[in-house]
């Protein structure tokens, strides 16, 4: 071998390095399971509403929740027991509360599912307490399950000599397996002309060809075809056995897929800044400064002479300092690599909150490489 084959060959080696750490580093592979899923295949939430009872002294105070009373004395006259009209019953083991839960897709008569238990009123903890019979109905107002057992609080309470210290919450708990189902939700795989929408978690056109590419590829035919950057439209077969086939072979193919556009998160309410791995910075100039006012109350006392006759008074005064701390002009320098950006960042010295202007400002001057999301 020349030494010019062995030059060409070392560049297309090199090439094909670029080329492959390229691909690797704009896209990662995922199953389709984890990037998409099948329309109409989802939870449907279930809300009811009932009653926690055995609480050691724990429940609900009638005066101050008194529809809890209201819904002893109604359970009571459903099973034969007459309240006489304007009892005061004080209640201290019953506790009023909302019932929750998630029915999952295909879910069957008689199957079992979790569910949570959340006080209403004012109840001190859910703790040694046992749910009564409570119908759980779906957005359409149908009854689909019905809850009931021992509610599983986690966490610990105590309280002595008006002191009470606690650990987690006490107010909400849940029974695992505590919901039956007694109504299915029809679901049917696929409309009348054999075919199913796969629906893709984010919006991307990319994406959305990657797995068109990757599922004809699994295949060997077109049997997925693109509607839009979110909808995929796969051809079904013909009987059910052969679709669930079908359909977990569809989940289990992995597909390159392209990462995004950069981001970064920000919660204006804890103050939490998040930075997606492609997040990166241009040349800046910034400077960030606090400004505080402080004002302190310096009362002065006026005394009279001694034979002025007048009297001792209080006269309010206030010193009022304005301070602004220094904030020169910081560069910051390209930044490729995350890791370099939250370095950048942290040179500035700048707390979470101020961080949060920073990164607008820096956002709005074309600096910062990213999607800026505020929740």
């Amino acid at each position: 071998m020349t030494m010019t084959s062995i030059r060409r060959f070392t560049f297309a080696k090199s090439l094909l390095l670029l080329i492959a750490l390229g691909f690797s580093i704009g896209a990662q592979a995922q199953r389709i399971q984890e990037l998409a899923s099948f329309a109409g295949v989802r939870d449907n939430p279930l809300v009811g509403y009932g009653l926690v009872v055995g609480l050691d002294g724990t429940g609900d105070q009638t005066t101050q929740a008194p529809f809890t009373g209201q819904s002893i004395t109604n359970l009571l006259s459903q099973l034969g027991v007459t309240v006489p009209e304007g009892t005061n019953m004080q209640l201290r083991n019953v506790a009023a509360v909302m019932v929750t839960a998630q029915l999952p897709p295909f879910s069957r008569q008689g199957q079992e599912i979790d569910v949570t238990v959340s006080s209403v009123g004012n109840a001190d903890s859910l703790r040694g307490g046992t749910l009564l019979m409570t119908p759980l109905k779906g957005a359409d107002g149908r009854v689909y399950a019905l809850a009931q057992g021992n509610v599983y609080i986690g966490g610990a309470s105590a309280q002595a000599a008006g002191s009470s210290v606690s650990i987690n919450h006490q107010s909400a708990g849940r029974i695992p397996d505590g919901g039956i189902v007694e109504q299915e939700v029809p679901l049917r795989l696929g409309t009348a002309d054999g075919t199913l929408d796969l629906f893709l978690k984010r919006s991307d056109f990319e994406n959305a060809r990657r797995v068109v590419a990757a599922i004809n590829r699994e295949f060997g035919a077109p049997i997925a075809a693109a509607l839009d950057g979110r909808t995929v439209q796969l051809k079904l077969p013909g009987d059910s056995n052969s679709r669930v086939s079908f359909l977990a072979r569809v989940q289990s193919i992995d597909v390159a897929t392209d990462r995004g556009p950069a981001r970064v998160v920000v919660n204006s309410r804890t103050g939490s800044v998040v930075l997606s791995d492609t997040v990166t910075l241009n040349r800046a100039a910034v400077a960030h400064g606090n400004l505080s006012v402080v004002i302190d109350a310096n009362p002065i006392v006026s005394q009279p002479n001694a034979l002025a006759g007048g009297d001792t008074a209080v006269v309010p005064n206030a010193d009022i300092t304005v301070q602004q701390e220094g904030g020169a002009l910081q560069m910051l320098e390209t930044s490729a690599d995350l890791m370099d950006v939250v370095n950048a960042l942290n040179a500035l010295g700048a707390s979470p909150q101020d961080l949060m202007s920073i990164l607008q400002a820096l956002k709005a001057s074309g600096s910062l490489n990213a999607d800026l999301e505020i929740i």
